[in-house]
């Protein structure tokens, strides 16, 4: 159910989610509201009065009876029920002047459009179960346990499938799992890799175990690690899961991480922190639907060419030197348990193909997803992370490039930052004059630190109050205690201690800034040497494709305001999350679909920026915010509704 918010004095309208909180709205239409506890309905400060309509409130010693009763509310811990009309109360000095704000040019990502882009599949995984009722033997009929098997197969299917003579405990296991089931056993069957191939008997389980289909698909990131577990028999999400990959330890980027890999055990110490972070995953997913890792039949995963190497155990080193080639692109259909992965002893781990060194499985992932090699459309997909990846072509042609864009967006290299996760800040907006903030969390509390959708909002706001200038410098002569100078140099104090969750001032610093600068930098550059490569220029997209974890909450506006997205219509752009998850989602879904991936990868044609010229230049030109050529943002500052 939608619902219809007014804002005045300001008259911005915006539709939201039942239930959504007030105060996040108020951030997503552009109206500044005066809040600095981020939701914890403590400090009182973002009063609002309801006009029309009704609001789902929480209780709040910070509202008197009196403002009760004239429908005051605290934006910060009141939800949206139903169409209404809100007040914003003038914000007064002590010298009685009233102080406006300007209502600022938002617009948020929808992923409306994602049944256009990735279109429909099937329930076909490439694993399934099948019941079996033996007739035990006798002196009459005393064939061995493997021919009574596959008897009894040859009724049910019209081709028959083959055991797996790689896996040896099926034949040592199968003649005792028989006798103790009553000759009432579930056969898992792995689809063969072509349709002319037979199925595969991988495992036989005790009892009719065919309601307990799963799969799992996992996100392979450099930072973070995202597990999602499916029920093969309906296609639905079971439960998901996430966690900081346990490599970081060892570096926060792939280049840091191969390095690692040389020292004496280091490649050995890598595969095990991977492996124990997706463990982690596993055994949380598990204990939250009260089922066993054994239950897992088949692993999907795609992660960038570094990850999948060292997931397993491949020896990165040539990967970052020059030309810089990768030990392999394809990876072997893998037994899960083998890598120390919990699961059966049968479970296959698939990863995703890689294009290149710096274009990986996930890219491929995203690309499969969203069917570029389907579409006319000339299509710009970009990948946001700590290694962006981009992709321009359509149908016909790819054409695709890595660029080091740093944990940034991730939170990583931020004194403050964080994942996207409870009490993070999400949206920010300061007010103009009093350079005060508005703050809104993740899970509506204290802020406890800055994550990437909130760093893309803090930044260009600075820059509009004039509070940093457009090299990401603070301007010094401020006299504001907001603005001061740090134990690492210049600062902003977004919440002072008091109204933090960690009990000290939570800031932005210029460093900060200057990580964020130089990894939009590095990303926009990516975009224009691609498109200059093969003859094109912004103007000749028909869409952007905008994939990541952080973009569910990206203002498009402001990510364009900084110069992170290139300034085209808006209509243009497309929002598929976590596209990486999504193509091992519809491949452990649908096998058919699974098999298209060999064509998108075919189609990729790599182009390596590391030692390109044009790239180094664009690079240099895009350290500004949002750019030394301001004719490539036409719009910014200006909106483009």
């Amino acid at each position: 159910m939608k619902h219809t918010v007014q804002f005045l004095p300001d008259k911005r309208t915006i539709t939201v989610d039942h239930g959504e909180n007030l105060l996040a709205a108020a951030a997503k239409a552009g109206v500044y509201i005066h809040a600095f506890c981020g939701g914890d309905g403590v400090c009182g400060k973002c009063k609002v009065q309801l006009l029309e309509g009704e609001l789902e409130a929480g209780n709040s010693a910070a509202l008197t009876g009196e403002e009760i009763n004239q429908s005051i509310h605290l934006a910060c811990i009141s939800s949206i029920v139903s169409d209404s009309t809100i007040q914003i109360p003038e914000i007064v000095q002590s010298d009685g002047r009233a102080l406006k704000s300007k209502p600022k040019t938002t617009r948020s990502l929808s992923a409306e459009s994602l049944e256009i882009l990735v279109g429909e599949w099937q329930i076909a995984p490439p694993v399934r179960k099948l019941f079996l009722k033996l007739p035990p033997p006798t002196l009459d009929d005393n064939i061995s346990d493997m021919q009574r098997l596959f008897r009894e197969i040859k009724k049910h299917l019209p081709d028959n499938p083959e055991p797996d003579y790689d896996h040896p405990e099926l034949i040592r296991e199968l003649p005792f799992i028989l006798r103790e089931a009553d000759w009432e056993v579930t056969l898992i069957l792995l689809h063969g890799k072509g349709e002319e191939e037979p199925d595969r008997i991988i495992a036989v389980e005790p009892g009719d175990t065919t309601d307990q289909l799963y799969g799992l698909a996992i996100d392979l990131g450099t930072t973070t690690i995202c597990g999602v577990l499916l029920d093969l028999n309906s296609g639905e999400v079971v439960e998901e899961g996430s966690g900081y990959n346990s490599q970081i330890g060892y570096g926060e980027d792939v280049i840091s991480r191969i390095v690692y890999s040389q020292r004496s055990g280091g490649l050995r110490i890598l595969q095990e922190k991977v492996v124990y972070t997706i463990n982690t995953i596993i055994e949380d997913i598990c204990k939250k639907i009260i089922i066993n890792p054994s239950d897992i039949s088949y692993i999907m995963a795609a992660g960038n060419t570094v990850m999948s190497h060292l997931l397993l155990g491949i020896d990165p080193k040539y990967i970052r030197e020059a030309p810089y080639v990768p030990s392999v692109n394809q990876f072997p259909l893998t037994k899960a348990a083998d890598l120390g992965i919990m699961a059966h002893p049968s479970v296959r781990l698939f990863l995703y193909p890689c294009v290149a060194s710096y274009v990986g499985g996930d890219i491929v992932a995203g690309v499969h997803s969203c069917q570029m090699h389907k579409s006319d459309a000339i299509t710009l997909f970009i990948d946001i992370g700590t290694n962006g990846e981009i992709v321009v072509g359509n149908k016909d042609w790819m054409v695709c490039a890595a660029c080091s864009a740093g944990p940034a967006f991730e939170g990583g290299g931020i004194k403050f930052g964080m994942r996207a996760s409870s009490g993070a800040i999400e949206n920010f907006h300061i007010h103009g004059e009093t350079f005060d903030p508005m703050i809104v969390t993740i899970g509506a509390t204290k802020p406890r630190g800055i994550c990437g959708s909130g760093l893309i909002s803090i930044v260009p706001e600075l820059l509009d109050a004039g509070i940093i200038n457009q090299r990401g410098k603070f301007v010094r002569d401020h006299n504001h205690p907001r603005i001061r100078k740090g134990t690492d140099g210049w600062e902003y104090v977004i919440a002072w201690s008091h109204d933090s969750l960690i009990g000290e001032d939570i800031v932005i610093t210029e460093i900060d800034l200057d990580n964020l600068i130089r990894a939009k930098g590095a990303m926009f550059a990516g975009y224009q040497t691609l498109l200059t490569s093969v003859g094109l220029s912004f103007d000749d997209l028909d869409r952007i494709i905008l994939a990541g974890n952080f973009g569910a909450h990206i203002d498009l506006e402001r990510a364009i305001s900084i110069g992170l997205l290139p300034d085209i219509d808006r209509n243009n752009f497309f929002y598929l999350g976590n596209a990486s998850m999504l193509g091992c989602q519809i491949s452990l879904t649908d096998h058919r679909r699974f098999r298209e991936r060999a064509e998108v990868r075919t189609l990729m044609t790599n182009l390596e920026l590391s030692d390109n010229i044009d790239f180094m230049n664009h690079y240099m030109a895009a350290l500004f915010l949002p750019h030394t050529d301001l004719d490539l943002f036409p719009n910014v500052g200006r909106g483009n509704e």
